[in-house]
């Protein structure tokens, strides 16, 4: 039996609503959890310490889910002229993933700009993180295990990372009180237990929660700060001013549900 023309028009018309669906979730999925793994955000904060220091901070590269190209991060410092780079932990998952770790650094690297680092918690996932430190150290990475260094008038500290117990804050025993401090850690979480005074702490960890999904931090344990609704941006502690960055790649899976990634400018 031959279908009417009238049927024919419902059937190529019920085919364009389903294509018109398909491609409106697949719009949707896109906004909501690819973009924002490449919709860089430069965010701004800092301590009114009035040195005239501008550091950038990149935390949580993740380098197997990472959509940044590092080309953008080289113009973003081309533009900003920091005295300083920052990187906060996290920078893979697999020992296999460390080969990676050259190609993304080196346009950072050209720059001549000085980088510190810290290791994060999926960095000890590793087991023997010797050959990241090594890889860092090749691309002029300074990598901070616990120790101070004396740069531009202020005493940098790096702390380990406080999720994977690697941590010991006994680096801040004996410091000159009269020069700044300031802090690079992995997990904010260890500012609800350090004693001494600090001027700024930079920090990562929790992706600024990666997904925008109420009570998040209440249903996964991320530790008592997160569970307290702190995942991100700037704060204060008893001990002093402390910056949660969102970092730019992705932990678990590489999406994020409506949470840019970022890089930040603090200025001291």
């Amino acid at each position: 039996m031959m279908s009417t023309p009238c049927q024919t028009h419902l059937a190529n018309g019920s085919d364009c609503l389903f294509l018109l669906l398909i491609g409106a979730i697949a719009l949707f999925v896109y906004l909501s959890f690819i973009l924002p793994t490449h919709w860089l955000k430069v965010e701004r904060s800092g301590a009114p310490l009035r040195l005239g220091i501008k550091i950038l901070q990149i935390s949580d590269i993740h380098i197997e889910r990472n959509r940044i190209k590092p080309q953008r991060l080289a113009r973003i410092i081309s533009e900003e002229r920091p005295d300083l780079i920052c990187l906060t932990g996290d920078f893979v998952d697999r020992a296999s993933a460390i080969r990676r770790l050259p190609l993304f650094l080196q346009p950072i690297r050209e720059l001549g700009v000085p980088m510190y680092a810290v290791l994060g918690n999926h960095d000890y996932f590793l087991k023997d993180v010797s050959g990241l430190v090594q890889t860092l150290r090749d691309q002029d990475v300074v990598v901070l295990r616990n120790e101070m260094r004396q740069v531009l008038g202020l005493q940098l500290v790096g702390i380990d990372d406080f999720c994977s117990r690697h941590h010991d804050d006994k680096v801040l025993n004996g410091l000159d009180s009269t020069r700044p401090v300031v802090i690079l850690t992995h997990d904010p979480t260890i500012t609800l237990f350090l004693k001494q005074r600090y001027d700024y702490l930079l920090a990562g960890h929790l992706h600024g929660k990666q997904f925008a999904v109420p009570f998040l931090f209440k249903m996964k344990d991320f530790g008592p700060l997160a569970a307290a609704g702190i995942y991100q941006g700037r704060h204060r502690s008893a001990q002093g001013l402390y910056y949660i960055s969102k970092g730019i790649g992705q932990s678990g899976i590489n999406v994020r549900f409506l949470v840019r990634s970022e890089v930040t400018i603090h200025e001291l």
